[in-house]
């Protein structure tokens, strides 16, 4: 009863958001403002799946300026998780196919995503030169998953260089984002799902790599995600056997 419940609830909810959404973002579309608004928004989702999301940010970072923010991509539920901590004036990038997505296709491009082409590996390519041009002309972020696909439980899976590219082309730090494991955590007919943990990590400075070392930044990266994921899954792990949550 309770999974038709919150599938009932999330349907209704999405629709509206992303209807209202869309109407919203006619007045400014594409302001890279919409993206941390609405993610906030599905962000609210948490608590209706029985999970409580608990936001670190080092102190400071409402006043970084351009940067790659990376996170690790898990499931779906990066919806509800992830989405929390996306800062203002943060955009993605996701692949083409998501603009057909019904209702939130058309939101997830008017709010100023970037849409590119995987299976074309020269458009993907040029996706890096759209980025640098895009960090000259204004205040903007850019949020990646640099695994280029969902874990679903497989780990912390090896890293696309593209991100670790264009960070190090446009001069701009690399931001490390780590959501702890929600891989077969939630349950849609259980009340609690316990705590996620999403956690933003300092700037890491790209200005000592080039091209050429590109891959040993993407490296350096992944080991310090690698660190602190596996710091966050043991804190949960120890938290919700305590019950302190």
């Amino acid at each position: 009863m309770l999974l038709v419940l919150r599938t009932i609830f999330v349907v209704i909810y999405s629709i509206l958001v992303c209807v209202f959404g869309c109407i919203w973002c006619l007045f400014s579309p594409r302001n890279p403002r919409h993206v941390a608004t609405f993610g906030h928004l599905f962000g609210r989702l948490s608590g209706v799946f029985g999970v409580k999301v608990e936001l670190r940010k080092p102190a400071g970072a409402e006043n970084y300026g351009n940067a790659i923010y990376i996170a690790n991509h898990q499931n779906n539920f990066d919806m509800i998780t992830a989405a929390k901590i996306v800062q203002p004036t943060t955009v993605t990038v996701g692949k083409k196919s998501l603009l057909w997505v019904p209702f939130f296709g058309l939101l997830y491009w008017l709010t100023g995503n970037l849409l590119i082409d995987r299976d074309n590996r020269t458009k993907a390519h040029s996706t890096i030169g759209q980025l640098v041009d895009q960090f000259k002309k204004k205040r903007i972020s850019f949020w990646m998953f640099p695994e280029g696909t969902r874990s679903r439980g497989r780990g912390l899976l090896p890293f696309k260089t593209g991100a670790f590219h264009a960070a190090v082309a446009a001069g701009v730090p690399v931001i490390p984002v780590v959501v702890s494991n929600t891989h077969g955590k939630i349950k849609l007919n259980r009340l609690n799902n316990g705590l996620v943990i999403v956690e933003m990590l300092p700037p890491i400075d790209t200005s000592g790599y080039t091209t050429q070392s590109v891959r040993k930044l993407a490296t350096h990266c992944r080991e310090v995600m690698m660190e602190k994921l596996e710091a966050l899954n043991a804190e949960v792990e120890a938290r919700e056997k305590s019950g302190k949550l």
